[in-house]
């Protein structure tokens, strides 16, 4: 039930507010239950010292989980973030992240996702996150 990249990048387009559009995310990688974003360098998203802000890093990883969970069910469904838990190990400077998430349980009203942030080209983790959602419909 995977979904395209193109039907994924649409999903991003239409069913995220305009400031997480500006984050300038797209679809990577897809598979079922998994999905790699890649979050472009900015200097718009940096904070002070010049490393990507954090809440850049949460926002793209909340988006990732959405895809995820699209790709499983071969289709956007609505739901709604429940829990996100995000630990920093490392900051990240002039680089794009990916953002890989992985479902580790898909219920009929429940998701949960593992996400790891990687500044592409180290090899590094940036952050880790896992999330949980409310599946709507």
């Amino acid at each position: 039930m995977t979904l395209s990249l193109a039907e994924a990048d649409k999903i991003l387009s239409s069913h995220f507010a305009p400031w997480v559009l500006d984050l300038g995310l797209s679809v990577a990688e897809l598979s079922e239950g998994r999905a790699v974003l890649r979050l472009p360098w900015s200097a718009r998203l940096s904070r002070e010292g010049g490393s990507l802000s954090g809440q850049a890093l949460m926002a793209a990883a909340d988006t990732a989980t959405v895809i995820a969970v699209s790709a499983a069910r071969g289709a956007f469904v609505p739901m709604t973030t429940v829990q996100q838990s995000t630990s920093f190990q490392r900051a990240v400077t002039d680089a794009d992240v990916l953002i890989e998430a992985v479902l580790t349980k898909l219920g009929r009203r429940m998701a949960f996702a593992d996400i790891t942030m990687t500044a592409d080209g180290s090899g590094e983790i940036a952050a880790r996150a896992s999330t949980v959602y409310a599946l709507l419909g």
